[in-house]
Protein backbone atom coordinates (compact mmCIF):
# COMPACT_ATOMS: atom_id res chain seq x y z
CA UNK A 1 0.00 0.00 0.00
CA UNK A 2 2.85 2.31 0.84
CA UNK A 3 4.59 1.65 -2.47
CA UNK A 4 1.41 2.40 -4.42
CA UNK A 5 0.93 5.70 -2.59
CA UNK A 6 4.55 6.55 -3.23
CA UNK A 7 4.20 5.90 -6.96
CA UNK A 8 1.06 8.01 -7.21
CA UNK A 9 2.79 10.84 -5.37
CA UNK A 10 5.79 10.60 -7.67
CA UNK A 11 3.55 10.62 -10.75
CA UNK A 12 1.65 13.68 -9.61
CA UNK A 13 4.86 15.47 -8.69
CA UNK A 14 6.35 14.69 -12.11
CA UNK A 15 3.32 16.10 -13.97
CA UNK A 16 3.42 19.25 -11.87
CA UNK A 17 7.03 19.76 -12.90
CA UNK A 18 5.96 19.66 -16.56
CA UNK A 19 3.60 22.58 -15.90
CA UNK A 20 6.28 24.47 -14.00
CA UNK A 21 8.78 23.95 -16.85
CA UNK A 22 6.18 25.21 -19.36
CA UNK A 23 5.47 28.37 -17.38
CA UNK A 24 9.20 28.99 -16.88
CA UNK A 25 9.82 28.65 -20.63
CA UNK A 26 7.08 31.14 -21.51
CA UNK A 27 8.38 33.52 -18.83
CA UNK A 28 11.83 33.35 -20.40
CA UNK A 29 10.38 34.07 -23.86
CA UNK A 30 8.46 37.14 -22.65
CA UNK A 31 11.44 38.39 -20.64
CA UNK A 32 13.78 38.02 -23.62
CA UNK A 33 11.44 39.31 -26.32
CA UNK A 34 9.40 41.90 -24.39
CA UNK A 35 10.90 43.06 -21.10
CA UNK A 36 14.55 43.13 -22.21
CA UNK A 37 13.93 45.22 -25.38
CA UNK A 38 11.88 47.75 -23.38
CA UNK A 39 14.62 48.01 -20.77
CA UNK A 40 17.13 48.51 -23.59
CA UNK A 41 15.16 51.57 -24.75
CA UNK A 42 15.20 52.97 -21.22
CA UNK A 43 18.95 52.38 -20.99
CA UNK A 44 19.58 54.01 -24.38
CA UNK A 45 17.54 57.07 -23.39
CA UNK A 46 19.83 57.63 -20.39
CA UNK A 47 23.09 57.41 -22.39
CA UNK A 48 24.93 59.65 -24.83
CA UNK A 49 26.42 58.62 -28.17
CA UNK A 50 29.49 57.19 -26.42
CA UNK A 51 27.39 55.05 -24.09
CA UNK A 52 28.01 57.22 -21.03
CA UNK A 53 25.24 57.68 -18.47
CA UNK A 54 23.76 61.18 -18.75
CA UNK A 55 20.59 60.82 -16.70
CA UNK A 56 17.79 63.10 -17.90
CA UNK A 57 19.94 65.15 -20.25
CA UNK A 58 18.38 63.62 -23.38
CA UNK A 59 14.88 64.36 -22.07
CA UNK A 60 15.83 67.98 -21.39
CA UNK A 61 17.32 68.23 -24.88
CA UNK A 62 14.04 66.97 -26.29
CA UNK A 63 12.04 69.57 -24.37
CA UNK A 64 14.34 72.27 -25.76
CA UNK A 65 13.77 71.22 -29.38
CA UNK A 66 10.74 73.14 -30.75
CA UNK A 67 10.23 70.86 -33.76
CA UNK A 68 9.98 67.74 -31.58
CA UNK A 69 7.61 69.46 -29.16
CA UNK A 70 5.47 70.48 -32.12
CA UNK A 71 5.32 66.83 -33.20
CA UNK A 72 4.16 65.89 -29.71
CA UNK A 73 1.38 68.47 -29.84
CA UNK A 74 0.41 67.40 -33.38
CA UNK A 75 0.09 63.78 -32.27
CA UNK A 76 -2.04 64.70 -29.26
CA UNK A 77 -4.53 66.98 -30.98
CA UNK A 78 -4.89 64.77 -34.07
CA UNK A 79 -5.54 61.72 -31.86
CA UNK A 80 -8.11 63.67 -29.86
CA UNK A 81 -9.85 64.99 -32.97
CA UNK A 82 -10.03 61.56 -34.63
CA UNK A 83 -11.52 60.13 -31.43
CA UNK A 84 -14.14 62.89 -31.29
CA UNK A 85 -15.12 62.18 -34.91
CA UNK A 86 -15.06 58.38 -34.88
CA UNK A 87 -16.70 57.75 -31.52
CA UNK A 88 -20.18 59.19 -32.31
CA UNK A 89 -20.14 57.75 -35.85
CA UNK A 90 -19.23 54.28 -34.62
CA UNK A 91 -21.75 54.51 -31.78
CA UNK A 92 -24.64 55.29 -34.12
CA UNK A 93 -23.48 52.51 -36.47
CA UNK A 94 -23.29 50.05 -33.57
CA UNK A 95 -26.67 51.27 -32.32
CA UNK A 96 -28.17 50.58 -35.74
CA UNK A 97 -26.72 47.06 -35.77
CA UNK A 98 -27.92 46.16 -32.27
CA UNK A 99 -31.03 48.28 -31.62
CA UNK A 100 -32.88 48.32 -34.93
CA UNK A 101 -34.58 45.89 -37.27
CA UNK A 102 -33.08 47.31 -40.45
CA UNK A 103 -32.27 44.79 -43.22
CA UNK A 104 -28.71 43.98 -44.33
CA UNK A 105 -27.02 44.03 -40.93
CA UNK A 106 -24.57 41.29 -41.89
CA UNK A 107 -23.56 43.17 -45.04
CA UNK A 108 -23.04 46.45 -43.20
CA UNK A 109 -21.03 44.71 -40.47
CA UNK A 110 -18.82 43.02 -43.06
CA UNK A 111 -18.18 46.28 -44.93
CA UNK A 112 -17.25 48.03 -41.68
CA UNK A 113 -14.43 45.50 -41.14
CA UNK A 114 -12.72 46.26 -44.48
CA UNK A 115 -9.99 48.48 -42.92
CA UNK A 116 -8.80 45.51 -40.85
CA UNK A 117 -7.89 43.57 -44.01
CA UNK A 118 -5.37 46.04 -45.42
CA UNK A 119 -2.40 48.05 -44.12
CA UNK A 120 -3.41 51.37 -42.63
CA UNK A 121 -1.62 53.22 -45.42
CA UNK A 122 -4.22 52.01 -47.96
CA UNK A 123 -6.59 54.73 -46.76
CA UNK A 124 -3.82 57.34 -47.12
CA UNK A 125 -3.07 56.22 -50.69
CA UNK A 126 -6.77 56.27 -51.56
CA UNK A 127 -7.16 59.81 -50.21
CA UNK A 128 -4.28 60.98 -52.38
CA UNK A 129 -6.16 59.74 -55.46
CA UNK A 130 -9.37 61.37 -54.25
CA UNK A 131 -8.04 64.73 -53.04
CA UNK A 132 -4.32 64.91 -53.91
CA UNK A 133 -2.66 67.30 -56.36
CA UNK A 134 -4.19 65.32 -59.23
CA UNK A 135 -7.15 63.99 -57.28
CA UNK A 136 -10.67 63.52 -58.58
CA UNK A 137 -12.25 65.81 -55.96
CA UNK A 138 -9.39 68.26 -55.46
CA UNK A 139 -11.49 71.27 -56.52
CA UNK A 140 -14.39 70.26 -54.25
CA UNK A 141 -12.00 70.00 -51.32
CA UNK A 142 -10.56 73.45 -51.98
CA UNK A 143 -14.09 74.83 -52.30
CA UNK A 144 -14.73 73.99 -48.64
CA UNK A 145 -11.54 75.76 -47.54
CA UNK A 146 -9.01 72.89 -47.40
CA UNK A 147 -6.02 73.84 -49.52
CA UNK A 148 -4.45 70.38 -49.76
CA UNK A 149 -4.93 66.87 -48.41
CA UNK A 150 -1.30 66.44 -47.39
CA UNK A 151 -0.73 67.11 -43.71
CA UNK A 152 -3.25 67.23 -40.89
CA UNK A 153 -6.46 66.96 -43.02
CA UNK A 154 -5.26 63.80 -44.75
CA UNK A 155 -3.96 62.21 -41.56
CA UNK A 156 -7.25 62.85 -39.72
CA UNK A 157 -9.42 61.49 -42.55
CA UNK A 158 -7.25 58.40 -43.11
CA UNK A 159 -7.04 57.63 -39.39
CA UNK A 160 -10.82 57.84 -39.07
CA UNK A 161 -11.11 55.13 -41.71
CA UNK A 162 -8.43 52.93 -40.11
CA UNK A 163 -9.68 53.26 -36.51
CA UNK A 164 -13.42 52.92 -37.16
CA UNK A 165 -13.71 49.09 -37.02
CA UNK A 166 -11.70 48.86 -33.79
CA UNK A 167 -14.04 51.30 -32.07
CA UNK A 168 -17.11 49.69 -33.61
CA UNK A 169 -16.32 46.20 -32.29
CA UNK A 170 -16.06 47.50 -28.73
CA UNK A 171 -19.30 49.47 -28.96
CA UNK A 172 -21.25 46.59 -30.56
CA UNK A 173 -20.24 44.41 -27.63
CA UNK A 174 -21.22 47.10 -25.14
CA UNK A 175 -24.65 47.66 -26.70
CA UNK A 176 -25.37 43.95 -27.10
CA UNK A 177 -25.32 43.47 -23.33
CA UNK A 178 -28.68 44.99 -22.46
CA UNK A 179 -31.42 43.77 -20.14
CA UNK A 180 -34.84 44.11 -21.78
CA UNK A 181 -36.54 44.32 -18.36
CA UNK A 182 -35.18 47.83 -17.85
CA UNK A 183 -36.78 49.03 -21.07
CA UNK A 184 -40.03 47.23 -20.29
CA UNK A 185 -40.19 48.97 -16.91
CA UNK A 186 -39.49 52.32 -18.58
CA UNK A 187 -42.25 51.72 -21.12
CA UNK A 188 -44.66 50.84 -18.33
CA UNK A 189 -43.87 54.19 -16.69
CA UNK A 190 -44.43 56.07 -19.94
CA UNK A 191 -40.78 57.12 -20.32
CA UNK A 192 -39.93 58.84 -23.59
CA UNK A 193 -37.42 57.31 -26.04
CA UNK A 194 -35.01 60.20 -25.44
CA UNK A 195 -35.02 59.72 -21.69
CA UNK A 196 -34.58 55.94 -22.02
CA UNK A 197 -31.53 56.61 -24.16
CA UNK A 198 -29.89 58.93 -21.62
CA UNK A 199 -30.89 57.05 -18.47
CA UNK A 200 -30.56 53.40 -19.59
CA UNK A 201 -28.63 53.04 -22.86
CA UNK A 202 -25.78 55.50 -22.32
CA UNK A 203 -25.07 54.53 -18.69
CA UNK A 204 -25.07 50.89 -19.72
CA UNK A 205 -22.56 51.56 -22.50
CA UNK A 206 -20.35 54.09 -20.71
CA UNK A 207 -17.54 51.64 -20.02
CA UNK A 208 -17.54 50.58 -23.65
CA UNK A 209 -17.41 54.24 -24.70
CA UNK A 210 -14.45 54.90 -22.42
CA UNK A 211 -12.58 51.83 -23.67
CA UNK A 212 -13.31 52.72 -27.30
CA UNK A 213 -12.07 56.28 -26.75
CA UNK A 214 -8.82 55.05 -25.25
CA UNK A 215 -8.29 52.52 -28.04
CA UNK A 216 -8.91 55.15 -30.72
CA UNK A 217 -6.58 57.70 -29.12
CA UNK A 218 -3.79 55.15 -28.65
CA UNK A 219 -4.05 53.71 -32.17
CA UNK A 220 -3.76 57.14 -33.76
CA UNK A 221 -0.90 58.21 -31.48
CA UNK A 222 1.16 55.15 -32.37
CA UNK A 223 0.31 54.70 -36.08
CA UNK A 224 3.21 55.08 -38.48
CA UNK A 225 1.97 54.20 -41.97
CA UNK A 226 -0.61 56.95 -42.48
CA UNK A 227 1.53 59.93 -41.31
CA UNK A 228 4.43 58.57 -43.37
CA UNK A 229 2.41 58.42 -46.60
CA UNK A 230 0.11 61.46 -46.42
CA UNK A 231 1.58 63.54 -43.58
CA UNK A 232 3.86 65.64 -45.78
CA UNK A 233 5.61 68.21 -43.61
CA UNK A 234 3.18 67.60 -40.76
CA UNK A 235 5.37 65.74 -38.28
CA UNK A 236 4.07 63.38 -35.63
CA UNK A 237 5.84 61.38 -32.94
CA UNK A 238 5.74 58.10 -34.86
CA UNK A 239 7.46 59.63 -37.90
CA UNK A 240 9.94 61.45 -35.64
CA UNK A 241 11.16 58.13 -34.24
CA UNK A 242 11.76 56.83 -37.75
CA UNK A 243 13.62 59.98 -38.82
CA UNK A 244 15.78 60.12 -35.69
CA UNK A 245 16.73 56.43 -35.74
CA UNK A 246 16.95 55.63 -39.46
CA UNK A 247 17.68 59.06 -40.92
CA UNK A 248 19.90 60.70 -38.28
CA UNK A 249 21.14 57.65 -36.33
CA UNK A 250 20.27 59.59 -33.17
CA UNK A 251 19.41 56.62 -30.99
CA UNK A 252 19.34 58.54 -27.71
CA UNK A 253 16.70 61.05 -28.72
CA UNK A 254 14.87 58.36 -30.68
CA UNK A 255 14.62 56.41 -27.42
CA UNK A 256 13.29 59.48 -25.63
CA UNK A 257 10.55 59.90 -28.23
CA UNK A 258 9.78 56.17 -27.98
CA UNK A 259 9.33 56.41 -24.22
CA UNK A 260 7.09 59.45 -24.64
CA UNK A 261 5.09 57.56 -27.26
CA UNK A 262 4.79 54.70 -24.79
CA UNK A 263 3.42 57.00 -22.07
CA UNK A 264 -0.08 57.68 -23.49
CA UNK A 265 -0.46 54.01 -24.39
CA UNK A 266 0.45 52.95 -20.84
CA UNK A 267 -1.84 55.64 -19.39
CA UNK A 268 -4.72 54.54 -21.61
CA UNK A 269 -4.13 50.93 -20.63
CA UNK A 270 -4.08 51.80 -16.92
CA UNK A 271 -7.31 53.81 -17.20
CA UNK A 272 -8.95 51.00 -19.14
CA UNK A 273 -7.94 48.46 -16.48
CA UNK A 274 -9.30 50.75 -13.75
CA UNK A 275 -12.57 51.25 -15.60
CA UNK A 276 -12.90 47.50 -16.27
CA UNK A 277 -12.38 46.76 -12.57
CA UNK A 278 -15.22 49.13 -11.65
CA UNK A 279 -17.59 47.81 -14.29
CA UNK A 280 -20.54 45.89 -12.94
CA UNK A 281 -22.25 43.01 -14.69
CA UNK A 282 -24.87 44.20 -17.16
CA UNK A 283 -26.60 40.86 -17.43
CA UNK A 284 -27.73 38.91 -14.39
CA UNK A 285 -28.93 35.32 -14.32
CA UNK A 286 -32.52 36.57 -14.62
CA UNK A 287 -31.83 39.02 -17.42
CA UNK A 288 -33.92 38.99 -20.59
CA UNK A 289 -32.22 39.55 -23.91
CA UNK A 290 -33.17 42.83 -25.57
CA UNK A 291 -34.92 42.37 -28.92
CA UNK A 292 -35.55 45.54 -30.96
CA UNK A 293 -39.04 46.07 -32.31
CA UNK A 294 -39.71 47.01 -35.96
CA UNK A 295 -40.30 50.70 -36.62
CA UNK A 296 -40.40 51.66 -40.31
CA UNK A 297 -39.25 55.29 -39.97
CA UNK A 298 -36.59 54.55 -37.36
CA UNK A 299 -35.24 51.52 -39.25
CA UNK A 300 -35.09 53.53 -42.48
CA UNK A 301 -33.17 56.29 -40.72
CA UNK A 302 -30.67 53.81 -39.25
CA UNK A 303 -30.24 52.06 -42.60
CA UNK A 304 -29.63 55.39 -44.34
CA UNK A 305 -26.86 56.22 -41.90
CA UNK A 306 -25.27 52.78 -42.33
CA UNK A 307 -25.45 53.14 -46.12
CA UNK A 308 -23.65 56.48 -45.84
CA UNK A 309 -20.82 55.00 -43.74
CA UNK A 310 -20.63 51.89 -45.93
CA UNK A 311 -20.33 54.07 -49.03
CA UNK A 312 -17.41 55.96 -47.48
CA UNK A 313 -15.71 52.65 -46.66
CA UNK A 314 -16.27 51.28 -50.15
CA UNK A 315 -15.13 54.57 -51.71
CA UNK A 316 -11.77 54.20 -49.96
CA UNK A 317 -11.27 50.63 -51.07
CA UNK A 318 -12.82 51.20 -54.49
CA UNK A 319 -10.54 54.11 -55.33
CA UNK A 320 -7.45 52.09 -54.35
CA UNK A 321 -8.62 49.23 -56.60
CA UNK A 322 -9.48 51.57 -59.49
CA UNK A 323 -6.17 53.44 -59.27
CA UNK A 324 -4.22 50.19 -59.11
CA UNK A 325 -5.57 49.26 -62.58
CA UNK A 326 -5.35 52.77 -64.14
CA UNK A 327 -2.62 52.84 -66.80
CA UNK A 328 -1.31 56.35 -66.12
CA UNK A 329 -3.17 58.51 -63.60
CA UNK A 330 -4.96 60.84 -64.41
CA UNK A 331 -4.25 60.99 -68.17
CA UNK A 332 -4.91 57.39 -69.17
CA UNK A 333 -7.43 55.56 -66.99
CA UNK A 334 -7.69 52.51 -69.21
CA UNK A 335 -7.34 49.33 -67.10
CA UNK A 336 -4.02 47.52 -67.20
CA UNK A 337 -1.81 45.37 -64.99
CA UNK A 338 1.19 47.70 -65.27
CA UNK A 339 1.18 48.64 -61.57
CA UNK A 340 0.93 45.02 -60.50
CA UNK A 341 3.83 44.08 -62.78
CA UNK A 342 5.84 47.04 -61.53
CA UNK A 343 5.26 46.10 -57.91
CA UNK A 344 5.59 42.33 -58.09
CA UNK A 345 8.41 42.06 -60.63
CA UNK A 346 10.30 45.35 -61.01
CA UNK A 347 9.75 46.38 -57.39
CA UNK A 348 10.50 42.84 -56.19
CA UNK A 349 7.45 42.90 -53.91
CA UNK A 350 6.65 39.34 -54.96
CA UNK A 351 9.39 38.13 -52.65
CA UNK A 352 7.94 40.38 -49.95
CA UNK A 353 4.58 38.63 -50.28
CA UNK A 354 6.27 35.26 -49.85
CA UNK A 355 7.99 36.59 -46.71
CA UNK A 356 4.71 38.02 -45.44
CA UNK A 357 2.96 34.69 -45.88
CA UNK A 358 5.80 32.92 -44.08
CA UNK A 359 5.70 35.41 -41.21
CA UNK A 360 1.89 35.41 -41.00
CA UNK A 361 1.69 31.62 -41.06
CA UNK A 362 4.42 31.29 -38.43
CA UNK A 363 2.77 33.94 -36.29
CA UNK A 364 -0.62 32.23 -36.53
CA UNK A 365 0.70 28.75 -35.73
CA UNK A 366 3.34 29.41 -33.09
CA UNK A 367 1.52 32.41 -31.64
CA UNK A 368 -1.70 30.45 -31.14
CA UNK A 369 0.22 27.54 -29.63
CA UNK A 370 2.17 29.77 -27.26
CA UNK A 371 -0.85 31.84 -26.22
CA UNK A 372 -3.20 28.93 -25.58
CA UNK A 373 -0.74 26.71 -23.72
CA UNK A 374 0.29 29.65 -21.54
CA UNK A 375 -3.31 30.60 -20.77
CA UNK A 376 -4.08 26.97 -19.91
CA UNK A 377 -1.12 26.66 -17.53
CA UNK A 378 -2.08 29.93 -15.84
CA UNK A 379 -5.78 29.10 -15.52
CA UNK A 380 -5.86 25.35 -14.94
CA UNK A 381 -2.77 24.62 -12.85
CA UNK A 382 -2.04 25.60 -9.26
CA UNK A 383 0.98 26.84 -7.35
CA UNK A 384 4.24 28.10 -8.87
CA UNK A 385 3.38 31.70 -7.88
CA UNK A 386 7.03 32.72 -8.25
CA UNK A 387 6.65 32.23 -12.00
CA UNK A 388 2.90 32.73 -12.35
CA UNK A 389 2.69 36.31 -11.01
CA UNK A 390 5.31 37.95 -13.29
CA UNK A 391 3.99 35.95 -16.25
CA UNK A 392 0.46 37.24 -15.71
CA UNK A 393 1.83 40.79 -15.70
CA UNK A 394 3.96 40.33 -18.82
CA UNK A 395 1.03 38.78 -20.69
CA UNK A 396 -0.97 42.05 -20.62
CA UNK A 397 1.91 44.50 -21.14
CA UNK A 398 2.06 44.16 -24.98
CA UNK A 399 -1.37 45.80 -25.25
CA UNK A 400 0.20 49.03 -24.01
CA UNK A 401 3.38 48.84 -26.16
CA UNK A 402 3.21 50.44 -29.63
CA UNK A 403 4.77 48.45 -32.45
CA UNK A 404 7.33 51.19 -33.22
CA UNK A 405 8.54 51.17 -29.62
CA UNK A 406 8.82 47.39 -29.53
CA UNK A 407 10.69 47.33 -32.84
CA UNK A 408 13.11 49.99 -31.65
CA UNK A 409 13.76 47.99 -28.50
CA UNK A 410 14.58 44.96 -30.65
CA UNK A 411 17.24 47.00 -32.47
CA UNK A 412 18.97 47.99 -29.24
CA UNK A 413 18.71 44.58 -27.58
CA UNK A 414 19.29 42.09 -30.40
CA UNK A 415 21.89 44.17 -32.24
CA UNK A 416 24.30 44.02 -29.30
CA UNK A 417 27.23 41.69 -30.22
CA UNK A 418 27.43 40.51 -26.60
CA UNK A 419 23.82 39.25 -26.72
CA UNK A 420 23.65 35.45 -27.13
CA UNK A 421 20.56 36.01 -29.30
CA UNK A 422 22.40 38.43 -31.60
CA UNK A 423 22.38 35.88 -34.46
CA UNK A 424 18.57 36.28 -34.71
CA UNK A 425 18.84 39.96 -35.68
CA UNK A 426 17.04 40.73 -38.99
CA UNK A 427 15.99 37.09 -39.36
CA UNK A 428 12.50 35.90 -40.24
CA UNK A 429 12.32 34.16 -36.86
CA UNK A 430 12.83 37.48 -35.07
CA UNK A 431 10.20 39.24 -37.20
CA UNK A 432 7.76 36.44 -36.37
CA UNK A 433 8.51 36.55 -32.64
CA UNK A 434 8.21 40.35 -32.61
CA UNK A 435 4.79 40.12 -34.26
CA UNK A 436 3.64 37.44 -31.83
CA UNK A 437 4.71 39.55 -28.85
CA UNK A 438 3.17 42.70 -30.34
CA UNK A 439 -0.30 41.12 -30.63
CA UNK A 440 0.07 38.72 -27.71
CA UNK A 441 -2.37 40.29 -25.25
CA UNK A 442 -5.53 40.07 -27.36
CA UNK A 443 -4.90 36.40 -28.09
CA UNK A 444 -4.13 35.76 -24.43
CA UNK A 445 -7.36 37.40 -23.26
CA UNK A 446 -9.35 35.44 -25.84
CA UNK A 447 -7.85 32.14 -24.70
CA UNK A 448 -8.32 33.04 -21.04
CA UNK A 449 -11.99 33.89 -21.63
CA UNK A 450 -12.56 30.55 -23.36
CA UNK A 451 -10.82 28.63 -20.56
CA UNK A 452 -12.70 30.45 -17.80
CA UNK A 453 -15.96 29.24 -19.32
CA UNK A 454 -14.97 25.62 -18.62
CA UNK A 455 -16.01 24.17 -15.28
CA UNK A 456 -13.14 23.46 -12.92
CA UNK A 457 -14.67 20.03 -12.29
CA UNK A 458 -12.83 18.71 -15.35
CA UNK A 459 -9.49 19.22 -13.61
CA UNK A 460 -10.87 18.07 -10.26
CA UNK A 461 -12.15 14.79 -11.68
CA UNK A 462 -8.87 14.26 -13.53
CA UNK A 463 -6.89 14.85 -10.36
CA UNK A 464 -9.08 12.43 -8.38
CA UNK A 465 -8.46 9.77 -11.06
CA UNK A 466 -4.72 10.51 -11.00
CA UNK A 467 -4.77 11.64 -14.63
CA UNK A 468 -1.94 14.11 -15.44
CA UNK A 469 -3.13 17.58 -16.40
CA UNK A 470 -1.60 17.37 -19.88
CA UNK A 471 -3.83 14.41 -20.74
CA UNK A 472 -6.90 16.36 -19.64
CA UNK A 473 -5.65 19.25 -21.76
CA UNK A 474 -5.27 17.06 -24.85
CA UNK A 475 -8.46 15.02 -24.50
CA UNK A 476 -10.94 17.51 -23.03
CA UNK A 477 -9.84 21.15 -22.98
CA UNK A 478 -8.27 21.37 -26.43
CA UNK A 479 -11.25 19.95 -28.37
CA UNK A 480 -13.72 22.16 -26.51
CA UNK A 481 -11.65 25.33 -27.02
CA UNK A 482 -10.66 24.68 -30.64
CA UNK A 483 -13.06 27.37 -32.02
CA UNK A 484 -11.35 29.97 -29.83
CA UNK A 485 -7.97 28.81 -31.12
CA UNK A 486 -9.15 29.29 -34.71
CA UNK A 487 -10.21 32.85 -33.84
CA UNK A 488 -6.80 33.53 -32.27
CA UNK A 489 -4.98 32.13 -35.32
CA UNK A 490 -7.08 34.32 -37.63
CA UNK A 491 -6.31 37.39 -35.53
CA UNK A 492 -2.58 36.68 -35.62
CA UNK A 493 -2.52 35.97 -39.36
CA UNK A 494 -4.43 39.08 -40.48
CA UNK A 495 -2.44 41.41 -38.23
CA UNK A 496 0.87 39.89 -39.31
CA UNK A 497 -0.05 40.47 -42.97
CA UNK A 498 -0.93 44.14 -42.43
CA UNK A 499 1.49 45.28 -39.72
CA UNK A 500 4.08 47.95 -40.50
CA UNK A 501 5.20 49.57 -37.28
CA UNK A 502 6.28 46.38 -35.50
CA UNK A 503 8.75 45.31 -38.19
CA UNK A 504 9.79 48.54 -39.91
CA UNK A 505 13.11 48.59 -38.02
CA UNK A 506 13.88 44.86 -38.19
CA UNK A 507 13.83 43.68 -41.78
CA UNK A 508 16.77 43.04 -44.08
CA UNK A 509 16.70 42.90 -47.92
CA UNK A 510 16.16 39.14 -47.61
CA UNK A 511 13.35 39.39 -45.04
CA UNK A 512 11.48 42.46 -46.30
CA UNK A 513 7.72 41.87 -46.01
CA UNK A 514 5.01 43.15 -48.35
CA UNK A 515 3.72 45.96 -46.11
CA UNK A 516 7.22 47.44 -45.84
CA UNK A 517 7.77 47.03 -49.57
CA UNK A 518 4.61 49.08 -50.17
CA UNK A 519 6.02 51.83 -47.97
CA UNK A 520 9.22 51.82 -50.03
CA UNK A 521 7.25 52.00 -53.29
CA UNK A 522 5.40 55.06 -52.00
CA UNK A 523 8.68 56.71 -51.00
CA UNK A 524 10.02 56.08 -54.50
CA UNK A 525 6.98 57.82 -55.99
CA UNK A 526 5.40 54.64 -57.40
CA UNK A 527 2.08 55.30 -55.70
CA UNK A 528 0.13 53.30 -58.29
CA UNK A 529 2.23 50.22 -57.59
CA UNK A 530 1.88 50.87 -53.86
CA UNK A 531 -1.91 50.95 -54.24
CA UNK A 532 -1.81 47.70 -56.23
CA UNK A 533 0.25 45.93 -53.58
CA UNK A 534 -2.01 47.22 -50.79
CA UNK A 535 -5.02 45.84 -52.66
CA UNK A 536 -3.24 42.47 -52.97
CA UNK A 537 -2.66 42.39 -49.21
CA UNK A 538 -6.35 43.14 -48.65
CA UNK A 539 -7.24 40.34 -51.10
CA UNK A 540 -4.97 37.84 -49.32
CA UNK A 541 -6.40 38.89 -45.94
CA UNK A 542 -9.94 38.46 -47.26
CA UNK A 543 -9.08 35.01 -48.62
CA UNK A 544 -7.54 34.10 -45.26
CA UNK A 545 -10.71 35.28 -43.51
CA UNK A 546 -12.80 33.01 -45.73
CA UNK A 547 -10.41 30.11 -45.07
CA UNK A 548 -10.58 30.59 -41.31
CA UNK A 549 -14.38 30.83 -41.52
CA UNK A 550 -14.43 27.46 -43.30
CA UNK A 551 -11.95 26.08 -40.76
CA UNK A 552 -14.17 27.30 -37.94
CA UNK A 553 -17.19 25.55 -39.50
CA UNK A 554 -15.17 22.36 -39.94
CA UNK A 555 -13.89 22.49 -36.36
CA UNK A 556 -17.38 23.10 -35.00
CA UNK A 557 -18.68 20.11 -36.92
CA UNK A 558 -15.89 17.81 -35.67
CA UNK A 559 -15.46 18.94 -32.07
CA UNK A 560 -18.64 20.75 -31.02
CA UNK A 561 -21.29 18.08 -31.65
CA UNK A 562 -21.79 17.82 -27.88
CA UNK A 563 -23.38 21.29 -27.93
CA UNK A 564 -26.37 20.00 -29.89
CA UNK A 565 -29.38 18.53 -28.16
Amino acid sequence: MTSVSFQVTQRKHWSDWIGFAGLALVLFILLAFLAAPLLAILQQAAQDDQGQFVGLRNFLSYLQTPSLLQSLWNSVWVSGLVTLIVLPLAFVFAYALTRSCMPGKTIFRSISLIPLLAPSLLSAISLIYWFGNQGVLKDAMQAVGIEQIYGAPGVVMAECFAVFPHVLMILVTALTLADARLYEAADALGTSAQRKFFTITLPGAKYGLISASLVSFTLVMTDFGIPKVIGGNFNMMATDIFKLVIGQQDFSRGSVVALLLLSPAVLSFAVDRYVSARQTAMLSARAVAFLPQPDARYDLLMMSFCIFIACLMLAMLGMAIFASFASFWPYNLAPSLNHYKLGLIDGEVGEGFVNSLKMASGTAFFGTLLVFVTAYLLEKTKGMNLVRTPLQLLAVIPMAVPGLVLGLGYIFFFNMPSNPLHSMYQSMALLTLCTIVHFYTTGHLTATTALKSLDAEFESVSASLKVPFYKTFWRVTLPICTPAMVDIARYFFINAMTTISAVVFLYSPETKVASIAILNLDEAGDIGAAAAMAVLIALISAAATVFFAWLSWFVDKRTQAWRGR
